[in-house]
């Protein structure tokens, strides 16, 4: 392990099958009032909206409501969620729903209260929070941003083209997160392979960097196996409690922050990703699984000795008889036939992206250091191209 690190979460996590049941004792710590923030029907539909609301109800609370929550919370959806906590000044704000529904509890946390517009602060100039914060807590029914165990936030913003995210602190991170497996059996096929891939990208992002031998990249390993098999079993029967619930477990440790520690990480999947969405509105996973090969065989040559682990530790290839380079290669080619196997977005066409764009979707992306190359705005055009 290199260099110096403070870890700290505060959330606190019920997970299993009767996690729901904690709610109550969770909501005693808050004031009476409080936002419930979701996002279309589905909550309803199954049941769920009429079980948190008789919960609040029982302790006594006040509910307010922002429903319609999209899948990639715009800026405006933002604005109008932070008039409904000041107009009610509300306690704590309740997320019912998927990663974005977390987010944009979060962003609406930090913002409600923000004296100057929060997407030129916090977005635009990555300023941290000086004023107060709204707790925050959740009950997860889509698994793949983590968002349910970090101080992430991601907002877009249409009429500029930006989709960016802003990874708040420890203050910012939810409370208490409920994270009960069967939740996620409604979400579509689709959806569900989406937030797997998600997950297993947020490892990959922080797996390829650095040349020390660290633990965290040990743990790392772990989980991509424990996601590579269960994704299997979840696609041929999506209602096995085993695979959901390891999915969703191995989702919130991908990107609690832990894996993060003593490494310097990459992020230029999500950078790009997040660009593309910006132009698409596409689901955030598949724009991550549609850029990934490009990505990953462009900057192989920079970091193949880890690739060639990747190889033999996460998809167990026997080395015998190859060359690290063939060893690399083959890893990604192991990966690529898996994501197959999921059905993600294996390109950007598919999510609407045109040549005509992709120098805009470019100029989008945030260039970052800690990976194995520094890219630069022709690299950025070059893994486009080829991801087309």
């Amino acid at each position: 392990m290199l260099g110096n690190f403070t870890y700290c979460n505060p959330t606190r996590v019920h997970f299993g099958e009767q996690s729901l049941d904690q709610l109550g004792a969770e909501l005693a710590q808050y004031g009476s009032k409080v936002l419930l923030t979701y996002g279309g029907g589905s909550v309803k539909k199954s049941g769920l909206y009429a079980r948190i609301l008789s919960i609040l109800q029982d302790c006594g609370k006040q509910v307010f409501e922002v429903p319609g929550v999209m899948p990639n919370p715009t800026v405006e959806k933002l604005y109008e969620g932070c008039q409904v906590a000041k107009d009610h000044q509300v306690d704590l704000i309740l997320a019912v729903g998927g990663g974005s529904v977390c987010d944009y509890a979060k962003a609406v946390s930090v913002s409600a209260w923000c004296t100057e517009d929060p997407w030129d602060k916090y977005y635009l100039r990555m300023e941290e929070v000086d004023n107060p914060i709204i707790p925050v807590g959740c009950v997860l029914t889509m698994v793949g941003t983590g968002s349910e165990m970090n101080g992430g936030s991601v907002i877009t913003n249409h009429e500029q083209k930006r989709k960016i995210g802003h990874v708040f602190g420890s203050n910012v991170m939810p409370r208490f997160t409920i994270l009960n497996p069967t939740y996620t059996y409604t979400v579509p096929m689709r959806q569900m392979v989406a937030g797997i891939y998600d997950a297993f990208n947020h490892i990959c992002e922080q797996y390829f960097s650095g040349e020390d031998d660290n633990t965290t990249d040990y743990i790392a390993e772990g989980l991509m196996r424990s996601l590579v098999h269960s994704s299997r079993i979840a696609v041929r029967d999506p209602q096995n409690y085993e695979a959901r619930s390891n999915i969703m477990w191995a989702a919130t440790w991908a990107l609690n922050t832990l894996l993060a520690m003593g490494k310097s990480t990459d992020w230029e999947v999500h950078m790009i990703g997040q660009s593309i969405g910006a132009y698409t509105d596409a689901t955030h996973g598949m724009t991550l699984s549609a850029v990934s090969m490009a990505y990953y065989r462009f900057i192989l040559p920079y970091g193949t000795a880890k690739f060639a682990r990747f190889a033999a530790n996460v998809w167990g290839i026997d080395p015998t008889g190859m060359t690290e380079k063939e060893l690399a290669e083959a890893g990604l080619s192991a990966m690529e036939g898996w994501m197959k196997e999921l059905g993600v977005a294996m390109n950007i066409r598919e999510l609407g992206v045109t040549e005509e764009m992709i120098e805009g979707i470019a100029d989008g992306t945030f260039l970052l250091t800690g990976g194995y190359k520094t890219l630069t705005r022709e690299d950025v055009i070059a893994i486009l191209r080829a991801s087309l």
